[in-house]
C-alpha cells in the first residue's frame, strides 16, 4: 500500500523539529494583539490569486480563534493592531501574483473581522510587503509597531494570522530582534497563539498542473510546522491556549 507522503514528512519533522506549544497566561500582563493579514485577498474562498479556492479547515479556524481572541481582548480593554496587505495596482510583490491591490476588496479584513474597522481598541496598519514590521515604517523612519507597543507600554505581544510560515514568521523574527536591539524597552514576551495562525495548502503534485516550479510546492501542514519551529527556536512563545 502506497504512502501518504505528506503525514510521514510530517510525523517526521514531529521526530527532528518539535514544538511544544503550551498554554501562556496573560493575567497580570499588559499584552497587545496582533493580527497578520487576515483579509479577504490571503483567506476569502476564492477571493483573489493567493486566496484559498475551497473551504480550508485551517484558514477557517484561524479566522474563528482570531474573532474570538480578539473581542476578548477588546472586552478586557487590551490594544489590537492588524496588519492589511495592500498593493499599489499594477506593482506586484515578487515573487507572488497580483493579491490585495488596492480597490478590489482583496486587501480588506475578511468579513468576520471586518468589525474591527470600526473598533476603536483596533490599530489597522496597511503593509505593501512580506514583513509587516518592514511595512510599518513610516516616511520619516519612524515605525507604527514601535510607537503603538511603547505607547501602550506593552510587556508581551500575542500574534496570529495567515502565513504562519511567510508573512507572520516574518514579522515575528524581525520583532524578537528589534525587541533584543531595546526598541521596545518594556516588551518581553513574543507569543504566537497557534491555533489563530494558518497557511497555505499547494501539494507538490498540483505544481505542474498549474505551470509553477518544483519548488512553489507548498505542503500546508508541513509548512505550518516549520514556520512555527523557526519562531521557536529565534525565542518566540508557542501557545495552543491562553489564559487570564
Amino acid at each position: 500500500m502506497a504512502v501518504d507522503p505528506v503525514p510521514d514528512l510530517l510525523a517526521t519533522l514531529n521526530r527532528q523539529m518539535p514544538i511544544a506549544p503550551d498554554t501562556y497566561d496573560l493575567g497580570g500582563r499588559t499584552p497587545g494583539l496582533v493580527i497578520v493579514d487576515e483579509v479577504n485577498g490571503f483567506a476569502t474562498v476564492g477571493a483573489g490569486n493567493l486566496a484559498p479556492p475551497s473551504p480550508n479547515r485551517q484558514v477557517s479556524r484561524m479566522i474563528a480563534e482570531t474573532d474570538r481572541l480578539a473581542r476578548a481582548f477588546v472586552d478586557s480593554s487590551r490594544p489590537l493592531l492588524a496588519f492589511l496587505d495592500t498593493h499599489e495596482p499594477g506593482k506586484p510583490e515578487p515573487p507572488y501574483p497580483p493579491h490585495c491591490e488596492a480597490g478590489t476588496g482583496e486587501e480588506e479584513l475578511v468579513a468576520e473581522l471586518a468589525w474591527l474597522a470600526e473598533c476603536a481598541a483596533a490599530t489597522l496598519v496597511r503593509k505593501d510587503c512580506i514583513n509587516g514590521f518592514i511595512g510599518a515604517i513610516r516616511p520619516d523612519g519612524s515605525n507604527a509597531v514601535v510607537d503603538w507597543v511603547n505607547d501602550h507600554r506593552l510587556d508581551s505581544l500575542v500574534a496570529v494570522g495567515i502565513c504562519t510560515d511567510i508573512c507572520v514568521m516574518d514579522f515575528v523574527l524581525t520583532l524578537l530582534s528589534a525587541r533584543n536591539h531595546g526598541l521596545m524597552p518594556s516588551l518581553q514576551d513574543i507569543v504566537v497563539y497557534e491555533p489563530g495562525c494558518a497557511t497555505y495548502d499547494l501539494p507538490a503534485g498540483a505544481t505542474a498542473s498549474l505551470d509553477l516550479p518544483a519548488t512553489a510546492a507548498h505542503p500546508q501542514e508541513a509548512t505550518h510546522h516549520l514556520g512555527l519551529y523557526f519562531m521557536a527556536s529565534r525565542g518566540a512563545i508557542l501557545a495552543d491556549g491562553l489564559a487570564g
